[in-house]
């Protein structure tokens, strides 16, 4: 019976989760990226083997890189694009030629995920990210004040958030400013509303259509590298899979899914299968994703979520939530098993508790959560399984 390959996230020499409590955990190989490398800049083999042997020394593999991202003038098909792409590849060759099997990326703009709450605390105590609409609309209105945010709104929820926003304190808002401009995954750097206001004039005349267009043109030139090099490109989906800021999204639903592996249709164009992004749209059957695509899922990530009606989430523990985790899971060992392929997979974030909550870690990547995402996710395989 073929096993997922089983993984944690690693941020790097300065992650507070070391290398050896991922191992304790019970994993076999890490995930993880070159955060200190400016986007755009080409990943030396020097600098990939460094971190290939930081894992080996601990025991395990380097087999899934997370992420390579992707310069916003690739994007935008603006400026030093070719310059990027030419990296891009370059970057690519190197990470194939160090051992590297998979490699994911996105192709959100400006934001590769957003939250309005970090550290939402759970009846439990624990902690966990929250995304709460309402909040969403108070920082994009009255916070960052984007040009023109009103149109996105209906009267009545400005008005919500209005009162809102006047009954908030000093110290509420600035939390809500400083925790809605998190920087990316693996650094510590937040944005400034100048920076973010800048970054969105640049995607004024990038619509949905240009931006998929976009896309299709970056599968087009970077896949044939990808698969001259044995390798698998995961593109993960987006967080959340709705438009925010004014900008697009283009990797949210099912259809998106078809138009990209459409694009270019090749075992080395792929997806990285993330529960929780797809999941926080009722539209998603996540089942159906996988019969449909399950040969070119190269990745997983599982997370759970609770959603509702007016937009909110949060993520739940990882055997309780709207994910139907056990449906995903049959499906995909049903897939290894037709494929001959061990995936690999990563608890995708984990609830802040115990001894973690004294603790300063990258929003959703604590120890102590993931070990017990890990743990529940391992023994729910194993079930499965043994039953199959």
């Amino acid at each position: 019976m073929i096993k997922f390959e089983q993984s944690m996230r690693w941020f790097g020499p300065a992650d507070p989760v070391s290398l050896r409590d991922i191992r304790q955990a019970g994993c076999t190989s890490v995930v993880t990226a070159l955060h200190h490398i400016p986007v755009g800049a080409v990943w030396s083999k020097e600098e990939i083997f460094k971190r290939r042997v930081l894992i080996e020394e601990e025991g395990m593999q380097w087999l899934v890189v997370e992420s390579l991202p992707v310069h916003e003038e690739i994007k935008t098909r603006t400026g030093n694009y070719k310059e990027w792409l030419h990296n891009y590849t370059h970057s690519l060759k190197n990470l194939s030629e160090c051992g590297i099997k998979v490699v994911t990326y996105n192709f959100m703009p400006v934001l590769d995920w957003m939250r309005t709450n970090p550290s939402f605390t759970l009846p439990n105590g624990s902690k966990t990210l929250y995304f709460e609409k309402l909040a969403f609309i108070v920082f994009e209105l009255f916070l960052l004040q984007r040009p023109l945010a009103e149109q996105a709104y209906t009267e009545a929820e400005i008005a919500t958030a209005k009162v809102k926003f006047k009954a908030m304190t000093t110290t509420e808002r600035e939390q809500l400013f400083q925790s809605t401009l998190l920087g990316l995954p693996g650094s510590d750097e937040a944005f400034t509303p100048e920076v973010i206001l800048d970054a969105l004039q640049n995607y004024a005349a990038v619509d949905a259509g240009v931006l998929r267009s976009n896309l299709q043109r970056f599968l087009q030139e970077v896949i044939p590298a990808a698969e001259s090099y044995g390798l698998k490109m995961a593109i993960h989906p987006d967080d959340p899979p709705y438009p925010i800021l004014g900008l697009p999204r283009i990797v949210s639903t099912e259809a998106d899914l078809d138009f990209i592996l459409n694009s270019y249709p090749s075992q080395a164009n792929g997806l990285c299968y993330c529960t929780g992004s797809l999941g926080v749209r009722a539209d998603n059957d996540l089942c159906q994703i996988i019969s449909k695509y399950g040969a070119q899922i190269h990745f997983v990530h599982l997370r759970n979520i609770h959603r509702d009606a007016e937009g909110n989430f949060y993520e739940a523990e990882h055997l309780n939530g709207v994910v139907d985790m056990y449906s995903v899971m049959k499906k995909l060992i049903e897939v290894m098993q037709q494929t001959g392929v061990s995936l690999p997979l990563r608890p995708d974030h984990g609830h802040q508790m115990l001894d973690d909550l004294q603790k300063t870690t990258y929003p959703g990547y604590s120890a102590i959560g993931r070990l017990k995402g890990l743990a529940e996710l391992r023994g729910l395989e194993l079930g499965i399984s043994r039953s199959m």
